[in-house]
């Protein structure tokens, strides 16, 4: 199964930052998953890679009972069923704002109310009620005296800006002009911000080939391929730049100004169908570790250089259960079980990332099943790696893939053997991270880059014979070794 052979690396999501100056990274946590972990699970996984800023689609009690006390920024959500009966309905708003809201707080951080799910263009016939919710929901936040410290806002998606480029002469449609002035109007006599949803990944796709990859993926443009707004003559180095500042031109062109631009939703996905070239692996992986870099430089787009551009992305978790492309189903970081999709460093946050001098040693995101096959043999053969945690019914055994199984060979290998000339190579199908990849009950041992941590490990020896498993039967390689070796080897265990 392809889901399988994606899984692995992890360098994910260490120092997802909080500062009072400055722009952050958080989160989307969406549920439609068929193995959801348990709150307490999830928490365990946001406080590992140090995630402060996290966006919920909606108010489950769990989630926001688990949350208290970690000092975690929670965005609370509005599902869009909601959003009618609390438009037409001030107590059914406070009934919300009580239940969801103030019951938490203040040992929940929740921060923000984020008002339905780009309600114009997925529920148009909603937005009569759309101004009045956030009213009334503004309103009972006043009356329990949260006004000041939880925001109230609604997630829009780009395509209520048709023409988004050149970002100089973007609009918003002009049939929501309306509905959007009484939003935008609302933002900024609550100090609040505008909710974008902007996702270069559909952005490029629709442009046909007009836009090079590179700009899609924050990477550098050639000279030949420099992407320049004719009005202002601003350069774009990214289309995640453009796409803000659209907003920030149709957010002027009604005549408003000074209203943040917060990115609640972008990203990339990281597997699609025949029809969806560009959802890979390196594509997801490029997008979202430059994003973050972009992110944390803590400046704006050409037209507002000084407004940080605060952003979540999409998302923790693939959601398996939601329907439409392949594509839909994986967009998540991680899977359900706490396993890395790919690798995302934050090297270039100001150094609040992981301890860098930990390192562990794990299979390639995107490696073929007929090399890690190789490996994973190798590993547990001549490599004298200790597999018993991988087999069935053992803490390890459980994404039961070649990635994972790989991962915990190639690491055991490697923390055994790195001293004494043991490299972390495997055929070009092993890299090495400085997050624990450790999930769950199955632990990865990790070694210190300036210490004699392990110098003296003994080698170990795989299984010894065939090992079955229930999604595929394969037999770990074994060589035959030196009966002094074999001594050595019972006597150090």
């Amino acid at each position: 199964m392809m889901i399988e052979l994606r899984l692995g690396a992890i360098v994910l999501f260490c120092g997802l930052f909080s500062s009072t100056i400055g722009a952050f990274i958080g989160i989307n946590i969406g549920t439609d998953i068929s193995n959801l972990p348990s709150a307490t699970d999830i928490i365990r996984i946001l406080k590992t890679h140090q995630i402060s800023h996290v966006r919920l689609f909606d108010s489950d009690a769990h989630m926001l009972s688990a949350l208290s006390n970690t000092g975690i920024e929670v965005m609370v959500g509005v599902t869009n069923e909601e959003v009618l009966g609390i438009g037409e309905s001030p107590s059914a708003a406070a009934t919300w704002i009580n239940k969801n809201v103030a019951a938490y707080m203040p040992g929940t951080n929740i921060t923000a109310i984020a008002v339905g799910s780009e309600v114009l263009s997925s529920i148009p016939n909603a937005a009569p009620v759309l101004v009045p919710a956030m009213n009334n929901l503004y309103k009972a936040l006043v009356a329990t005296n949260l006004n000041y410290l939880v925001k109230v806002s609604t997630p829009q998606s780009m395509g209520l800006i048709p023409r988004p480029f050149p970002p100089s002469t973007a609009t918003f449609n002009t049939t929501w002009n309306s509905t959007i002035f009484q939003i935008l109007r609302f933002l900024r006599n609550t100090n609040s911000f505008y909710m974008l949803n902007a996702y270069p990944y559909y952005e490029y796709v629709k442009s046909n080939g007009i836009f090079p990859i590179e700009y899609a993926l924050f990477q550098p443009l050639s000279s030949v391929k420099q992407i320049v707004d004719p009005n202002t003559l601003f350069r774009y180095n990214s289309m995640f730049d453009a796409l803000v500042d659209a907003t920030y031109n149709s957010i002027a062109a009604l005549k408003f100004s000074k209203i943040p631009v917060v990115v609640t939703e972008t990203g990339w996905p990281w597997f699609g169908g025949a029809n969806e070239p560009y959802a890979t692996v390196e594509n997801a992986e490029t997008f979202n570790n430059n994003l973050i870099r972009r992110v944390s430089n803590d400046s704006g787009p050409p037209s507002q250089p000084d407004m940080p551009i605060n952003t979540y992305i999409y998302e923790l978790f693939n959601e398996d259960r939601r329907p439409g492309p392949v594509s839909e189903r994986n967009w998540g970081v991680l899977f359900s079980n706490g396993t890395a999709v790919y690798s995302i460093s934050l090297s270039n946050s100001d150094g609040r990332g992981a301890n860098s001098s930990t390192v562990f040693c794990i299979a390639k995101p995107g490696a073929d099943e007929r090399s890690l096959r190789s490996g994973l043999n190798w590993a547990c053969g001549p490599g004298q790696a200790n597999c018993r945690a991988i087999q069935q019914g053992q803490p390890c055994y459980l994404p039961d893939t070649w990635q994972n199984h790989a991962s915990y060979a190639y690491n055991d290998y490697y923390q055994k053997m790195h001293s004494s000339g043991g490299t972390c190579d495997f055929d070009g199908t092993a890299m090495t991270t400085a997050i624990d990849p450790s999930h769950g009950s199955c632990r990865f041992t990790g070694s210190l880059n300036s210490s004699t941590r392990g110098l003296f490990s003994p080698p170990a020896f795989g299984p010894v014979g065939p090992s079955s498993r229930s999604s595929r039967n394969y037999i770990y390689l074994h060589q035959i070794v030196s009966l002094s070796a074999v001594i050595l080897a019972l006597i150090l265990v």
